[in-house]
């Protein structure tokens, strides 16, 4: 799963509407007309491809990137609660989660989750709807950061469940 299709997915299953794809990606530090909104919504034609950070460009689409993804996250969570006031002598722009391919989908995990004020429990309910169990300290594996000693990686399996769940509690 490439990060244009968790951008698809998540679209569709919290219904987001273009001029809301637009204001994230703003929120998020990235300026996008509509336009590069519905090419980075398409499917790319080959989905072998390695991930890289290059933005990849043709006429029909546009490679979401880990940081274009990252800065999309960090967009909705402001969309969804509001921009956090800065205090002094923290930085203004927080430091990048998504490392390398492999941990995209647990940043894309935790972010939903504060982004929708999400529960553990909440998110044991979202991955049930899609017939996944998972107990919670396998949630906390997944909700750790890459490197702790009980971080466990959110697979590309799982993370299509947890999205079919969102899209059957949002859309259901």
């Amino acid at each position: 799963m490439d990060n244009n299709d968790i951008l698809i997915r998540l679209r569709y299953a919290l219904d987001i509407k273009d001029q809301d794809m637009i204001e994230i990606f703003k929120l998020g530090g990235v300026d996008m007309t509509k336009e590069e909104v519905q090419k980075v919504l398409t499917k790319s034609v080959d989905e072998d491809e390695e991930y890289d950070d290059e933005a990849y460009e043709d006429e029909d689409h546009i490679k979401c990137t880990n940081s274009m993804l990252e800065s999309f996250l960090n967009g909705f969570i402001t969309f969804k609660r509001g921009p956090q006031p800065s205090k002094p002598g923290q930085p203004n722009k927080p430091d990048r989660s998504i490392k390398n391919y492999s941990s995209v989908n647990n940043v894309m995990l935790k972010k939903v989750k504060i982004a929708l004020k999400l529960t553990n429990e909440d998110v044991i309910d979202i991955l049930e709807a899609a017939d996944v169990k998972i107990t919670k300290g396998e949630l906390s594996g997944l909700l750790r950061k890459e490197g702790h000693k009980n971080y466990r990686q959110f697979g590309d399996q799982y993370a299509r469940n947890f999205l079919k769940g969102l899209t059957i509690k949002y859309r259901g």
